[in-house]
């Protein structure tokens, strides 16, 4: 009898963890850079998440792997589940492998930007082809008119997805014609904004000292590509008209910049401001402002400005912030703004 008893035992034990697996709660993975790293792909994902677990929360859960370097750690909140070092061949094969052995995650999500990878582009198709579990990539930006090499390149990557997202018309068509995807491939879902409760503009411009100014503001990771000294060449012509404007440059230097050039472009642009005489006029806030003060900023500002250099820039996570303040903008063309 006691012997049958603990069969019983045993057996009703091995049936509960077995329904207690079966019922466990799926897991979405996301592959991504993400905060403390200061990097806009990194912001996207922590909004996209925040987003999708306030309406999706006892659905499924979210885990994140973060995107990082070897030689730049970063101590993530508790969502962060595994970390891929981008430089270190071993982490992903190691990555690929956790995933397979864990049968909670029932689907990868991989925002992809090329500059996570570009050292690295081997060992993120094996990480690729490792993985069995579906996967799904996000492409942040679409080159058009692609060579032979990086087609192939693309495609190659694509063949690996069950599902591609892009968040612009233009981008799904530039995967058509350019790179022959299938259509029925591709989803297009819009990068999204935040819900800004409205706050008023005089009360803002008096909190951060502008009160009487006409703000003009432009804000993000400071790179050459973001060629703000268009609009310091155009200040002098607009101080004649508008005498109250200042110009607000808000964010720090990219890290990467920073890595290999130093603060080589601030510098140039500082100097440009002191040689046309603009330094009533121009304000750095050389900072990676927390959400709600930029958002302040941004509704403070009366005109948004947006002067990137790079015409095949699919989105933007500055520009939709702006938009989602009420900003009027002035931008130079990009393919985010052919048909979104």
């Amino acid at each position: 009898m006691k012997n049958k008893i603990q069969r019983d035992i045993i057996r009703l034990t091995l049936e509960q963890k077995k329904a207690a697996s079966e019922n466990r709660t799926s897991e979405i993975l996301v592959i991504s850079s993400y905060p403390p790293r200061e990097c806009g792909i990194a912001t996207y994902s922590q909004d996209l998440i925040t987003a999708l677990n306030n309406k999706f929360q006892s659905s499924f859960l979210i885990k994140v792997c973060a995107v990082e370097t070897s030689k730049y750690k970063h101590s993530y909140p508790k969502e962060v589940a595994y970390v891929l070092e981008s430089d270190n061949q071993k982490s992903y094969i190691d990555l690929a492998e956790n995933i397979n052995k864990n049968d909670a995650i029932q689907m990868v999500l991989i925002q992809h930007e090329f500059g996570l990878f570009r050292t690295n582009e081997t060992d993120f198709i094996t990480l690729l082809t490792i993985i069995t579990k579906p996967i799904i990539i996000v492409f942040h930006t679409i080159l058009p008119q692609p060579d032979e090499l990086f087609k192939r390149s693309v495609q190659k990557l694509i063949s690996f997805a069950k599902a591609v997202i892009v968040m612009t018309h233009s981008s799904k068509k530039i995967l058509i014609d350019d790179y022959s995807v299938s259509p029925h491939k591709i989803s297009i879902i819009p990068h999204g904004i935040h819900l800004v409760a409205h706050t008023d503009k005089d009360v803002l411009k008096r909190k951060y000292g502008l009160s009487g100014k006409k703000v003009l503001a432009t804000f993000g990771l400071l790179s050459s590509g973001k060629s703000i000294e268009t609009t310091l060449d155009a200040l002098p012509e607009i101080i004649q008209e508008v005498p109250d404007v200042v110009f607000l440059i808000i964010g720090k230097t990219h890290p990467s910049v920073v890595k290999h050039e130093g603060e080589v472009y601030r510098a140039m642009l500082k100097e440009k401001i002191k040689k046309s005489g603009l330094q009533q006029n121009v304000k750095f806030i050389n900072k990676y402002l927390p959400l709600d003060e930029l958002l302040e900023y941004l509704q403070l500002t009366d005109i948004y400005l947006f002067t990137s250099k790079d015409r095949n820039q699919a989105v933007s996570g500055t520009f939709s912030y702006a938009i989602s303040c009420g900003c009027p903008i002035i931008s130079t063309p990009i393919h985010m703004l052919w048909k979104y």
